[in-house]
Parts: C-alpha cells; structure tokens; sequence
C-alpha cells in the first residue's frame, strides 16, 4: 500500500486534509471516497482497516477529515450535515483533478447518510455503500440529547462525546431537520450496499431496513452479525473492506485488471507505451508485476528484472539444499539465501583497475538452520553451487528471438 498525505479546500476555502492510499502493486483500477462518522477522523482504525482491504482490491481510497476535525481547518461548531457533503463533493472533485473522478463512495455511521446525498450530487459515482448508517440525518439528535434544550435555549451547547467536547449550535440541529435520507435514497438510482449490525446499539438495525425499504434496485444487504457500531473488532472492519470490494466489482469497470495474459510459453511479459516500466508477468500459472525502483523512472510496483533473476537463484538454491538435505538425512531445519546482483570487478582479476573489467556478479549469503557439524556445512555450500539456476549464469545460453504477429 502506497499512503500520501493530501490536502484540498472545501467551498469556504478551508483546507481539508485526508489520506491517500494506493495499492502497491497496481494503478487503481477506480478511486473511492470514505466518508468517517460523527465526530471521528480519517484515522479511526476501522477506516483505515477497511481502506487497506479496498487497496489490496485494486482501488485507490482517499479518506479525510470533515471540516473542524482532526487535521482540517474550520470551526466544528459552525459546522452542518450539509458541510459534511459539501466536503465529500469537494474531495471529489480534487481526485478527478489529480487523479480520476470517483466512481465508489463509502459512508460510516452519519457519514453513510452524507454518502448517499453526496453521490446524488456527483455524477462519476456509480456504486454507494454505506456501514451502520442511520435511515435519518435527525437519528443523531439522541447523541446530543444531554444539551438538546440547552442548544434549544440558548443556540449552542457543548457536549461531551466519546471522551471529547464539542460544541454543537442550533443551525445543525436546523439543518438535521430538512434534510430526507428516504427520499434521497429514493431518486439515487444507483447501486446500493447496505451494511449493518444486529447488535448496533447506537443506530439501530431497523435504520438499514428503512434506507433498503425506499432504495430501488439494484440494492443490497449484508448483516454484520456480532460487530459494534464502530467496529472495533479488527477482523469485522477487514471483513467489510473485502465485502465492499466484492460487490462494487459488479458494477464499476475493472476491465483493465480482468484481462490476464496468455502465452504458450512459460514466461510472458506486456508492457504498454503509457506505463513507465511497469509490465504485467505471467509467470507459470502465476501473475504478477514487474518493475523499475522510482529513482530509475519506475513505479517500484513490482521487482527489477535483475531482482527476479536474483530471486531465482535464491529459490532454487534453497530448494537444491533442503533436497539434498533430505536424501542425506541431515537436520536441516530451514535454508535462508539472501542474493544481491551488481556489477563488480572479477576475483582474481588481472585488470582490476580497468573500469571495462567488471563481470555481473550475484553476492549470495547463506544461512544454514540445524544441528549440523562443520563438515556438512562445507557440503552444503559446494551443493549451493550446482543448483541448475547457478549452473545457468555460469554456463554459455542463447536466447533465440522470433518477431510474432498480432
């Protein structure tokens, strides 16, 4: 996972800070944004959990904190529920500026509820899910019930919430009151996931039936059976992140990361002009990246050419040791190879000095684990050196080239 720190401004000109997290070893495929819930931040554990989940599923993730909040400029108290839109607009507005329009939204708690009134006003958004969210922006009233009369009486209040003070005043409550997540919901018409907890105690199972009931098709739901309201657990907030993943697949285009490459041969690499160095490998049956470091030019989305031959030789010496091991019946409980390749002057050089007399030397490190005398450690070192991927760098190849049509 690739995590960058960005900012970008909301409609007051306030500078929003949030996260960007890529995967590591792809472009995203499609961007998300996450909206947190009431009073958290972009850093809340579960947030983080379910963004990871979504990079290691190909989509990039930008998580942030609502005006007046964690890291963002602007006064909480002067905040609304219309402001928290308002944000997750102006959030996307800057990937589609930077990177690409989003085409999934996720909300938490209230944050569920600013998703889906959010993603009507956003035209790239083509898929919605929401986690725990209430079936009504006014549900978080019963959260500021302590200082509900006092913000009545006298405009504001402050409140204690989750260990921390806020002070709210009477233009959120107002707003809370005009704003109707079942209508919303209604005219969305687009894909919707609804994830919620039976045993939510802070916005009740029966809001998940409600926002299910006036949504239109296609729409889901998924139980959170056993989860808190802010899933803790780690293993519930993974869960959901693998869950959204899944689903939004259904609806958005990965077309780019569903088209796997095909060969005859054991090996084949693509590469595209717009891609830099990074090249789709089937290697085997098996799939992956190859790549240049970024000081070279590259993604670092996958290893160098040189350090999948480096790999190689490390793998298949190993492999030679531990074979070896067991035909001889020694204890040889694990074998390390640790490999390094670069451009050194020979051993034993004649010309040492001329710069023209460096050879590709690979540098391997050996670590033996096992109750083993010194007799049969020089054994397994000489036997490191007929494994066949070593006898190939030593031995005369050929690559025969072809040029094949398309």
């Amino acid at each position: 996972m690739a995590l960058q720190k960005v900012t970008f401004k909301n409609s007051e000109g306030q500078l929003l800070v949030g996260r960007l997290e890529l995967p590591a070893d792809r472009h995203p495929h499609n961007f998300a944004v996450f909206a947190h819930c009431f009073t958290c931040n972009k850093n809340l554990l579960a947030v983080k959990n379910i963004g990871k989940a979504l990079t290691s599923n190909g989509f990039g993730v930008l998580r942030f904190d609502f005006t007046g909040l964690g890291e963002s400029e602007g006064d909480f108290a002067d905040t609304n529920f219309s402001g928290n839109v308002e944000d997750l607009v102006a959030a996307a507005k800057f990937l589609e500026a930077n990177h690409e329009a989003p085409t999934l939204m996720i909300g938490h708690s209230l944050g569920g509820a600013a998703a889906i009134f959010a993603a009507s006003e956003i035209p790239s958004i083509k898929a919605v899910a929401t986690v725990g969210a209430p079936s009504n922006p006014v549900h978080v009233k019963h959260l500021l019930k302590s200082g509900i009369d006092e913000i009545k009486s006298t405009g504001r209040a402050t409140i204690n919430l989750s260990g921390r003070d806020f002070t709210i005043k009477k233009q959120f409550l107002d707003d809370l009151e005009t704003k109707s997540l079942p209508e919303t919901a209604k005219a969305l018409r687009k894909p919707l996931l609804i994830l919620h907890s039976p045993q939510d105690d802070t916005v009740g199972i029966k809001n998940a039936e409600e926002i299910y009931i006036a949504a239109h098709h296609p729409k889901s739901f998924v139980s959170l059976d056993g989860a808190d309201h802010l899933l803790s657990k780690k293993e519930d907030s993974v869960y959901v992140g693998n869950v959204i993943a899944g689903w939004a697949k259904r609806y958005l285009d990965t077309s780019e990361e569903n088209k796997p490459l095909k060969t005859k041969h054991q090996v084949a690499a693509s590469l595209n002009g717009s891609d830099g160095f990074t090249t789709e490998m089937k290697v085997g049956n098996h799939y992956m990246i190859a790549d240049e470091p970024e000081s070279y030019g590259g993604n670092d989305f996958g290893p160098s050419p040189y350090e999948l031959v480096s790999a190689g030789l490390s793998a298949c010496t190993a492999m030679t040791i531990q074979m070896y091991a067991k035909r001889k019946g020694w204890p040889v409980e694990n074998v390390e190879v640790h490999t390094s390749y670069s451009k050194s002057h020979a051993e034993d050089c004649e010309n040492c000095e001329n710069d023209n007399a460096k050879i590709d030397t690979f540098h391997r490190e050996i670590k033996l684990t096992g109750n083993l005398d010194d007799k049969q450690r020089a054994r397994m070192m000489q036997i490191a050196d007929k494994c066949p991927v070593h006898k190939t760098l030593h031995s005369e190849t050929q690559v025969i080239s072809r040029l094949i049509s398309g």
